[in-house]
């Protein structure tokens, strides 16, 4: 689009501003005022070159950095819940009592059992005690010697049986009462007090680990590679080296629904070596820390990726970029203090400002405040330096 064109677009598009009572003076008039009107006064900013953070954005959501489903071992009757659904425990803690009579009953004959067979141990020893020195003294023959053998070692073998089976029936009975397998926040109980646990239906409840917490969050491959495009061409510099996990070494931070910041930086941990088939992005997480459970499994977040930086960038306050018909673009005052709309190109942030890939230029001066004074291309405007507000 040719300059001449760009004005005369900009021009229509503010006509409605520029049209005023004073329309109706005549031409005469109408000049005469203009003319006696001093130029408006405008904030502009200088654009510079230089080296400047890159701030990298993303949607993401938070996950337990561990999820597990506590399930019942053994079947029976749940006689009590022992936990409040919703709170913190510690691995190992006890949450639920299922009914142990029938084990403990378990228990007690299979313990009958070891000293049955215990005593057949003991009566196959001396058998076989007082049988060796008479095989010796070929009092008795080889055969009578090999069976009292073979009837001790059927006998031990039948200990180590019935003991393992007590083993079975006491660790059966340890599962009547079902503990926390991590550290983690209950989840609602699934079962009531009295309720029947089978091995087809055993869930209990769930736990979650929320500190560290996971964000899960999708790199889109355009932005994969205009990234990578940067790195090696030396536009953008990443903090770190890429580790065997994938992960670089930004510093993360996560923006919450109403706007703020939370407090604790985290750092990435994963990142996926091939695209997700899905999204058609690459998969990243990074770790947060969450001492005061904060953060919850499941919410939507901004993640912003910092450390990066990039050399010899243009940028510009956000105020300045304006929409229009034709995208987005700036005002110029140039040397003749009059303006000049330029389209521009935009890619990311730098600390709350756009940064311009195309549309301006070193040391071009860009309106940033009093776009109601002056709008019209060709307008005289007088550029005074904008002052940031704090």
């Amino acid at each position: 689009m040719s300059y001449s064109s760009l004005t005369l677009l900009v021009s229509l598009s503010f006509i409605l501003v520029a049209c005023g009572p004073s329309q109706s003076q005549g031409a005469g008039g109408a000049g005469a005022a203009g003319a006696s009107m001093p130029p408006p006064e405008v904030s502009v900013i200088t654009v510079q070159a230089k080296s400047q953070p890159v701030e990298l954005e993303y949607t993401g959501q938070t996950a337990g950095s561990r999820e597990t489903e506590v399930r019942a071992r053994v079947a029976g009757i749940i006689n009590k819940r022992l936990f409040v659904e919703g709170t913190v425990v510690q691995a190992g803690t006890p949450l639920f009592q299922i009914d142990p009579a029938n084990f403990q009953m378990q228990v007690a004959s299979t313990e009958a059992a070891v000293a049955v067979a215990q005593a057949k141990v003991n009566q196959a020893r001396r058998d076989h005690a007082r049988l060796a020195p008479l095989v010796a003294e070929r009092a008795i023959s080889q055969k009578e010697f090999d069976d009292s053998t073979s009837s001790l070692e059927s006998a031990e073998a039948s200990l180590k049986q019935t003991q393992a089976q007590a083993n079975e029936a006491k660790l059966n009975l340890s599962y009547t009462r079902v503990t926390a397998p991590i550290g983690g926040t209950t989840g609602v109980a699934t079962k009531a007090d009295g309720s029947l646990v089978t091995a087809t239906d055993s869930l209990l409840t769930t736990l979650v680990q929320t500190d560290p917490m996971y964000v899960n969050f999708s790199v889109s491959e355009g932005d994969f590679l205009r990234m990578n495009q940067q790195v090696n061409s030396g536009q953008l510099s990443v903090p770190g080296k890429r580790t065997a996990n994938g992960s670089l070494g930004f510093s993360v931070k996560v923006k919450l629904a109403d706007g703020s910041v939370y407090p604790q930086a985290g750092k990435l941990n994963f990142a996926s070596e091939k695209v997700n088939p899905q999204t058609g992005s690459f998969d990243v997480r990074a770790e947060i820390p969450n001492p005061k459970g904060i953060l919850r499994p499941g919410q939507f977040v901004r993640v912003q990726l910092g450390g990066a930086s990039r050399a010899n960038t243009l940028s510009v306050p956000q105020r300045a970029v304006i929409d229009s018909p034709f995208g987005k673009m700036v005002f110029v005052v140039n040397k003749d203090n009059k303006l000049e709309p330029h389209p521009v190109e935009l890619d990311g942030w730098t600390n709350g400002d756009w940064i311009v890939t195309k549309g301006v230029k070193d040391g071009d001066r860009v309106l940033v405040e009093g776009f109601i004074k002056a709008h019209d291309p060709g307008m005289v405007v007088k550029p005074v330096p904008y002052v940031a507000k704090k």
